[in-house]
């Protein structure tokens, strides 16, 4: 099983649009056994395929519970292939009994809990908060792999060399982890998105995929359907844009 993190520190950058899409292609398209992980308290990507509930196990417990059994927080989808773990606000509670817990090493949970399953799935795909916090951390000490989507702004650059620092001190718990690339997300083409698309490549600081995800209002639509967006409309240019990325990240 491989192991991918999205994450950016800054928000609104599509990071939830682009794990729920890339995982959906990946179980859909090209027939692989996909988990989804929501490590965000809002729980958004478990909104968005109708599973977020307080009644069931959540990536909160799988963190919390000493000994607890993967399989009891992962739920099935619409979607052959395409199971997900869900969370809740119950998540916040949860970093901080972690941090409080001295009695085991705090960065590894997740990655001890995904070696369960890990002849399971060929794809765990997992959904960051937009921040350092210590589920967060978990989840890039369980990747193989970490993708970043970028916005074209300052602060999302700002924002990149603030991450990059971050991978460096995972690398601690897991020096085999591979920065895969940033992902241009929300891609219009006027004068600033092509200079800072410009600015990305020329300056070759970071891994960049060459396949942009383009601004379109079906993705919008899609998020209200709870469609991923190849389902939702698939002649859309968007729809196009991340059959592309999956393709190309596959290939890479």
């Amino acid at each position: 099983m491989k192991t991918i993190s999205i994450i950016n520190l800054k928000g609104g950058v599509a990071k939830t649009i682009t794990a729920i899409n890339m995982a959906h292609i990946l179980a859909t398209v090209y027939s692989q056994r996909v988990l989804l992980i929501d490590n965000d308290k809002q729980g958004n990507t478990s909104k968005f395929f109708d599973l977020h509930s307080y009644d069931k196990p959540t990536i909160a417990d799988l963190l919390v519970e000493r000994d607890f059994d993967t399989h009891r927080a992962i739920n099935p989808t619409l979607y052959s292939n395409l199971s997900v773990i869900s969370a809740n606000m119950n998540l916040l509670n949860a970093n901080l009994k972690i941090i409080l817990d001295v009695t085991r090493q705090q960065q590894t949970i997740l990655k001890k809990a995904l070696q369960q399953i890990e002849s399971e799935y060929d794809y765990c795909i997992i959904d960051n908060a937009p921040d350092i916090n210590i589920s967060v951390i978990n989840s890039l000490v369980a990747a193989d792999e970490v993708i970043v989507p970028i916005k074209i702004d300052q602060f999302s650059f700002d924002g990149l060399d603030q991450l990059t620092e971050q991978f460096k001190d995972i690398r601690e718990f897991n020096p085999s982890l591979n920065f895969k690339g940033c992902l241009i997300t929300q891609y219009a083409k006027n004068k600033v998105n092509m200079q800072g698309s410009d600015y990305l490549n020329d300056g070759q600081k970071y891994p960049i995929f060459k396949t942009r995800i383009n601004r379109t209002v079906k993705i919008d639509e899609s998020t209200f359907a709870g469609e991923p967006i190849i389902k939702h409309a698939r002649r859309c240019r968007a729809a196009k844009d991340y059959l592309d990325f999956v393709k190309e990240y596959l290939e890479k």
